[in-house]
Parts: structure tokens; sequence; C-alpha cells
């Protein structure tokens, strides 16, 4: 009793180690009484914040590729490859089994390589992949595409962690942001060149992302948090100077930083079980909650009927896609415009109210027709159902819960592998209209949770989000 009360009592200190200095950081004028909060250098330079975010983005749009592959395809390699529809949907399941496997592994990788040594790795298995699917003259060899799934993995975790990494806290939202826009435009453009190129060549095209990442990353930093965080001092603050321009002063920053990684080294590290102690519950709560309401909110159940939905409405079934990316891209990156301006909050919750309304619309559709009701409107209902929807989406729900999951940074590669286990796409052959009732009801929850539950980390340091949350 007496060791684990001892045990206790010096993690209590710990935690108020951590949010004394950092919750409450000021700087003292000079008659020693006032107090004023810390500002950043009017000499601080952001090209290189921009040219780093832009290489890692370069993962995200490899992503994307990836993810909007077989939608065109699948056609063309049946008829090549003279694969079987059980044969193709295995290729296509494995590609997501790739994925999560590269979750589950990102984070250990990250932390014992670097976040450039990962995203080296990522880059790696996704060419690997590609190569693999355009030498394909069998089902073997398509699914050793297995690969490329696996790069998907670990780019989803290690490229906003990075970018959040890197980012000074009043560009973080919307650098983080810039993550989910180039996944949203990689699948696009995949969708619609897909349509133009042979399988073989757009695997091709694959690969391009993945040798601009390779290249560019020989001339940017490496993290300057993982860095600290291994005791590379002299690589610390030179990676940091390089992020802030030459004559910015990165003392503040840099002390912020170092002495929050000393602090943490004290606590004990994270395991999987350690998710369910008291000290991370709230981080678990916020990062599974964000990707169950993300998930479960019906996007794969939308992405996977889009096609149908459009044909069923008699609205042309590729204008409707098509329309339905191009949209998807332009809401995301207006998204990214508003994040560090509106906040974290108000766009979860404006974001899951216009779920809720496609939601609603499309199903009204569903049992307009279904039931012979005002079938005219059928057509426009489906339509601005399902556009309503995925801007909605794409405004909120679609990129904040990745830049919240890349803000609490002690356990969130754990977080990260288990958001990626959600799917829900299988509810349509039970009641169409009531599926889209369910993911109403989902959404309306998901509000709800954002309200009671989530923080605002609007313009805070991973520090000190962190160290709120640990403290909560």
């Amino acid at each position: 009793m007496a060791n684990n009360e001892d045990i206790e009592n010096g993690e209590s200190c710990v935690q108020e180690e951590i949010r004394a200095p950092l919750l409450s950081r000021v700087e003292r004028a000079g008659n020693g009484d006032e107090e004023k909060p810390l500002k950043k250098s009017s000499n601080e330079e952001r090209w290189m914040v921009y040219l780093t975010t832009f290489v890692a983005v370069c993962g995200s749009y490899a992503f994307g590729c990836c993810a909007g592959y077989s939608s065109p395809t699948q056609a063309a390699i049946r008829e090549d490859v003279k694969l079987s529809l059980a044969e193709y949907s295995l290729f296509g399941s494995i590609l997501t089994f790739g994925a999560m496997i590269g979750a589950i592994t990102s984070g250990k990788i990250a932390d014992y390589i670097g976040r450039k040594g990962a995203m080296i790795v990522s880059s790696a298995f996704c060419t690997a992949g590609w190569l693999s699917i355009y030498f394909a003259q069998g089902a073997l060899l398509l699914d050793i595409g297995l690969a490329t799934g696996y790069g998907m993995g670990v780019f989803s975790y290690v490229v906003p962690v990075f970018i959040a990494e890197i980012a000074p806290k009043d560009l973080r939202g919307a650098l983080t942001t810039v993550n989910q826009l180039m996944i949203c435009t990689g699948v696009s453009v995949s969708f619609i060149i897909g349509t133009l190129l042979t399988w073989r060549a757009l695997a091709l095209v694959g690969i391009v992302p993945c040798a601009v990442l390779l290249l560019g990353l020989v001339i940017i930093p490496e993290s300057p948090r993982w860095l600290a965080k291994k005791g590379n001092q002299k690589e610390f603050e030179a990676s940091l100077r390089r992020l802030r321009g030459k004559n910015a002063d990165i003392s503040a920053e840099a002390a912020e930083i170092q002495d929050y990684i000393e602090t943490l080294e004290r606590l004990p590290k994270a395991r999987l079980l350690d998710l369910f102690q008291r000290r991370y519950l709230r981080s678990v709560t916020i990062g599974v909650g964000l990707m169950i309401c993300q998930q479960f909110g019906g996007i794969n159940g939308v992405c996977f009927y889009t096609s149908s939905i459009f044909e069923s409405s008699g609205f042309p079934a590729d204008i409707g896609t098509i329309t339905y990316a191009i949209l998807q891209v332009i809401i995301t990156a207006l998204g990214a415009t508003l994040i560090d301006r509106a906040g974290r909050k108000p766009l979860l919750v404006i974001s899951g109210a216009g779920l809720v309304l496609g939601c609603v619309l499309t199903a009204s559709s569903f049992y307009l027709k279904e039931h012979g009701l005002a079938l005219a409107a059928v057509p426009a209902l489906a339509v601005t159902g399902i556009l309503v929807y995925i801007g909605a989406f794409s405004a909120g729900m679609g990129a904040v819960p990745w830049v919240v999951m890349s803000e609490p940074c002690d356990v969130s590669e754990l977080v990260w592998s288990m958001g990626l286990f959600y799917t829900f796409n299988f509810l349509m052959s039970w009641s169409s209209y009531g599926t889209f009732i369910l993911y109403a009801a989902v959404n309306a929850l998901a509000i709800l949770f954002v309200i009671k539950v989530v923080p605002e980390t609007k313009g805070r340091t991973l520090e000190q989000i962190q160290a709120a949350i640990n403290t909560s």
C-alpha cells in the first residue's frame, strides 16, 4: 500500500510540474509585478514550415491515390487478369488489411527511426506495392499489393503527427487539415484519370508522389519534438531554428518543449493496456470517440452507394460522382482556411448538423421511392442529400478528428490504430431509408459528444494540450 501511494503521489507531482509551467507560462515585465503572455518572435519565418508540410502531404496524396485506385479499375482488372468477383474483393480487402497493420505498427516505427524515417519506410512499401500491381499477371502479385496498403496505414499516422509537431500553434490546425485535403485530392484525381488511363498506367502514377516525397525528405528537417525526445539537443535546436528562421527567437519554444519532454520521460511509457488507466482515459475517450463518430456516421455507406444512389434517382452516375469528388476537395480546402480561425469544436458541431440534414434528406428520398410517394421529388432529394452530406463531412468531421488525434501526443499512435477498425457499410440490405435514419441518429449523438467531451485546442501548443488532458 505504501509503495502504491508513493507512486501515485509521485505521478501527481509530475502532473503538477507539467501543468504549472505550460498552462500559465508568462514573462515578467521590467518592474517584476506585471505579467504578459509570451508572444511569437517578429522575425519568425514560415517558408520552411510550408515547404516541410508540402513534402509531408505528398504521403497523404499517395494515400488518396491508393484509396481511390480500385473504384475505376475494377472492370478492367477483372477482365485482363481473369479474376472472379470474390478474387477482386479479396484484393480490395487485402489493401484495407494492410492499412490496418500499418496503422498499428506506425507509432513504434515513427518513435524508433523518426518521423522522416517512417515516411521513407512507407514510401518504399507503397512503391513496391504499386510495382507488384503493375507487373501482375494473376491474383498473387495483385495481392502482394498489400504492401501499398501497409504504406497507407503508416502515412495515416505519421503525416499528421509530423505536421503537428513542426507547425507553429497558430498554423497547426490549417496545416494538419491539408493532410485530409490531399487525401481527398488523391482519391478524386485517381477516379477521374482512372477513366482515361489503363489500370497498369494508373499504378505507375501512384509512384509519383512517393518519389517526390523521398526527394523532399532530403532537404527538410526532422521533427524537433522527436529529436528532443531522443535527447539529440544540438539537432533539436538546429531543426527548430530551420523551421522558425535563423533570426527568430526560439528560446521560449525550445525551453517549453524541453521542459515538457524531460518531465514526460519520468512518467511510465504508454502501452496498449494503459489506454484503460485513469490518466489516459480522457485521451482515449476523445480520440476513439471522434473516430467512432466519423466512421459510424455513414461515410463508408455513402461512398459505397454513391453511384447507385445517383443512378436510382435518374441522375447520371458519372457526372454525379465527379461532382461529389470536386465538391469534397473544395469544401475540405475551405475548412483548412477556417480551422485555426473558427476552432475545432464549432466546425465539428456545424459539420454534424449538416450530416444529420444530409442523412434525413437521403432517407426521405428512399422512403418516398419505397412507398411510391412523390416520385418526382425522389431524384432531387437523393442528389441534394448526398451532396449536403459530403459537403458537411468535408467541412469538419472528415478532417478535424485527424487534427485532434495528432495533438495529444503520448498515446495517440495507440488510439490511432483503433480508429481504423471501424467500418459500417452493410445495413442497406436491411433497410435503405432506415440505414440513413440510423446514420442521422449517430451524427446527432456525435454533436452532443463534441459539445460535452471534446476540448477546443485552437491556439494552444501540443505540450499545453497534453498537460491539460493529463490533469483533467
